[in-house]
């Protein structure tokens, strides 16, 4: 059984979702939020295994939220549900450690197979979600103060693809969820990274992952 919160602070949002919730089989609706701050007061006690995240909400939105839920609870899977576009959100709520993004226009049934796909490990986003951060990473790094990500060191001889490779670690992804964004086989996520650890001569990913952050915050 899939224990699953639902934060958002429209009723309506809430409600319609409760009640598709209700007649899955293999999902039980533990707890409802209107906050963030809502959502953390419950989680000890209704322990979530999915929490459905909506991003604009008063007193603690949902990517603040979503940031301090994974460094407390990291083992909880986190869905945004919104319906908002907005490269930068999309960006900081995967940053912040988020396991997919959907919008609430989405189907029913699509929102049931989300939550099984998140709480299997998957990571989840909507195909023209999944464009954008791709597009986000690269202009992240295009903007970097004097393109230093690019022309670093030894950071200049990376090609195109294991820059977004390293990014993708820098904020956290696994092998796996690598693989899903970028539409390539998690083998060939693995080869990537042990070109990228040789070319820069750093030992791990997590060393890899605070040498990115290091370049790109200048």
């Amino acid at each position: 059984m899939i224990k699953v919160m639902i934060v958002d602070d429209q009723t309506l949002v809430r409600e319609g979702i409760s009640m598709l919730l209700s007649l899955c089989h293999d999902i039980e609706l533990v707890a409802e939020a209107s906050n963030g701050e809502e959502a953390l007061n419950l989680i000890e006690e209704k322990k979530p295994d999915v929490i459905l995240m909506d991003i604009k909400m008063p007193i603690m939105n949902g990517v603040k939220a979503t940031k301090i839920i994974k460094v407390k609870y990291p083992n909880i899977k986190i869905l945004i549900l919104t319906t908002f576009k907005d490269d930068e959100f999309i960006f900081e709520a995967l940053k912040n450690g988020a396991d997919g993004y959907i919008l609430k226009d989405v189907k029913s049934d699509k929102i049931i197979e989300s939550i099984k796909t998140v709480y299997s490990g998957n990571l989840l986003l909507h195909s023209e979600i999944a464009n954008k951060v791709i597009k986000e990473l690269g202009n992240k790094s295009k903007n970097t103060k004097e393109n230093k990500l690019e022309i670093n060191g030894p950071y200049e001889s990376l090609t195109s693809r294991e820059v977004e490779i390293a990014q993708l670690i820098s904020i956290g992804k696994s092998n796996k969820e690598i693989s899903q964004l970028l539409f390539i086989t998690e083998g060939t996520v693995k080869n990537h990274i042990t070109r990228i650890l040789s070319k820069l001569q750093i030992r791990d990913r997590t060393q890899l992952a605070l040498y990115v952050q290091k370049v790109m915050n200048g």
